[in-house]
């Protein structure tokens, strides 16, 4: 956590006393001492607790690895659900929304971590999304290091869950690595698997290039006001110096470079699909739903609190981005062999890459309207986190059989796996925004509203047309699901004498993969009997 330490100087050397008469020294050092105020800054301990629970529950998976036996390892995925459970506990009596600590202690009011409702609101998604993410993986630990995966994934889960908090630009950068580099751990954690260890490669390489990048931005953004407090960066951009202001803009361009990476905003999105066909199936559902929000987070951070004076630099630039970023998405969706391997995972991928443009699209409208345009994206964003993680779950049920994960192998789901048949096919509606998917429906309304009330109207006809070409690839799969499996008549033919074929073989549904199904089936359908539970945030203010 930071603090502006040049004026805790100047406020000591003011408070300091010049010369001290023989016999006086006590009395003037007692004055001096209760003149000086104190530059100890308290903490709230429950403010920070979901993030910090985490993180000690990520040493203590890890210390724990060291002494369990082998066959006692799945433990730790069971702690693992624990310690993340006891964190989304601790949002509980954050919900007001009115905590802040680490604060400046002299000078201006500026505070390193700060609860308020945007905070509590991504930490719910990001803390629950981990959660799903362990569920997905309790039988995927078998071939994988127990000890090293749950440790990197809650150690990711605490980044993620801090980054929402963070009101200065080094917290903010700290929290987006800590999350960030667990995550290479884990896309290239299968030893031995050249697409893992390929697909990790790749994922490391394009982020350093950005966070290089974002870095050098912020130096800039720092040269040009002299301090890393988000609210004091907005006070002094405002009448930054002419001779600084080149600087100042350029240090804004190149900080939201870095975010445009983790968002996956086109022309930074290349890195997705091999990163989420190499890695395992639960960290691609997870890099998807925690990533992205841990993206958007910092995103709307440094453009609504720290940078509304350059509005008019990361305004056009955002929304050029949400055009690029829908298109390119959908665009590359379409263009899915049914019959590649893990073209199922392509596809979700690059239907990631399409929701991330949608989701840019409020942020864009912030700079032209009003702060509250930011709620349309969390709004989307728990919609998305949602369907998208019930999406990976049936993934990871087909897998089981179907290693290859081809679109091609979802074929007759519904003859094998009816219940899990449906529960797909309700998420791939959601995502497409049709009944009886009435929370994407309604979460896609909302953000094309948010265009409109900019007055982006190119922006909200360029997210209509996306929006059609998207109903081809997610209607497609659908269908799939619920054809004649390969090699049953499609339709009931005469009787030829011929053996009647064999019925489609059945497995047994892991209990933690099942959980994972039933968890986000029922949380789509509640949201679309109450879509209000969260579109509500899209009319209030979140800070």
């Amino acid at each position: 956590m930071t603090a502006d330490l040049s004026t805790t100087a100047t406020t000591l050397l003011a408070h300091a006393p010049a010369t001290t008469a023989p016999g006086t020294g006590d009395a003037a050092g007692s004055l001096v001492a209760a003149d000086v105020p104190s530059v100890v800054q308290s903490i709230d301990w429950l403010a920070i607790a979901p993030p910090t629970l985490t993180a000690l529950a990520a040493l203590a998976v890890l210390v724990a690895d060291l002494f369990l036996p082998a066959h006692r390892k799945r433990l730790l995925g069971y702690a693992t659900l624990t310690a993340l459970a006891a964190a989304l506990a601790f949002l509980i009596p954050l919900r007001s929304g009115e905590r802040s600590t680490f604060c400046v202690t002299t000078g201006a009011q500026a505070c390193s971590y700060t609860a308020d409702h945007f905070t509590v609101v991504i930490q719910a998604l990001v803390l629950g999304g981990a959660f799903l993410t362990v569920l997905l993986s309790l039988d995927e630990t078998r071939k994988l290091p127990a000890g090293e995966y749950w440790f990197l994934l809650l150690a990711s889960a605490s980044g993620a869950a801090l980054l929402p908090a963070s009101r200065d630009l080094a917290t903010l950068v700290v929290a987006l690595e800590v999350a960030s580099l667990p995550a290479f751990a884990l896309v290239g954690i299968k030893r031995g698997d050249r697409r893992s260890s390929e697909a990790a490669l790749k994922f490391f390489l394009s982020s350093v290039v950005a966070t290089a990048v974002m870095l050098l931005g912020v130096s800039f953004v720092y040269a040009a006001t002299g301090t890393l407090h988000l609210t004091e960066i907005a006070d002094r951009l405002d009448d930054v110096s002419p001779v600084l202001d080149t600087l100042a803009k350029t240090g804004v361009a190149l900080t939201l470079v870095g975010f445009a990476f983790k968002t996956a905003a086109a022309p930074f999105h290349f890195w997705v699909p091999d990163t989420y066909v190499g890695a395992p199936l639960p960290i691609a559902a997870y890099l998807s739903v925690v990533g992205k929000a841990v993206g958007f987070s910092g995103l709307i951070l440094v453009t609504v609190i720290a940078f509304p004076s350059y509005a008019d630099v990361w305004g056009p630039a955002l929304a050029v981005l949400a055009a690029l970023t829908m298109t390119a998405g959908n665009v590359a969706a379409l263009r899915q062999n049914a019959t590649r391997s893990r073209s199922a995972v392509r596809l979700l991928a690059w239907s990631s890459v399409a929701q991330a443009g949608y989701l840019l699209v409020p942020i864009a409208a912030a700079a032209y309207s009003s702060d509250e345009q930011i709620g349309s994206t969390v709004a989307y964003a728990l919609m998305y986190a949602v369907v998208n993680l019930g999406a990976f779950a049936v993934a990871a049920l087909v897998a089981r059989t179907h290693p290859g994960n081809r679109l091609s192998d979802y074929r007759g789901l519904y003859a094998t796996r009816p219940l899990a048949a449906l529960a797909l096919g309700f998420f791939l509606l959601c995502l497409a925004g049709l009944p009886p998917g009435i929370i994407g429906l309604f979460a896609k309304v909302t953000v094309f509203s948010a265009a409109v009330d900019a007055g982006l109207g190119w922006l909200a006809v360029v997210m209509a047309v996306n929006v059609v070409i998207a109903l081809y690839y997610y209607l497609q799969w659908t269908a799939i699901l619920f054809r004649a499996p390969d090699g049953a008549p499609e339709t009931a033919g005469p009787d030829t004498g011929s053996p009647a074929p064999a019925p489609p073989r059945r497995f047994r549904a892991p209990t933690p993969l099942t959980t994972a199904i039933v968890l986000t089936s029922a949380a789509g359908i509640l949201l679309s009997g109450v879509p209000q539970a969260v579109l509500r945030f899209a009319a209030v203010s979140l800070f």
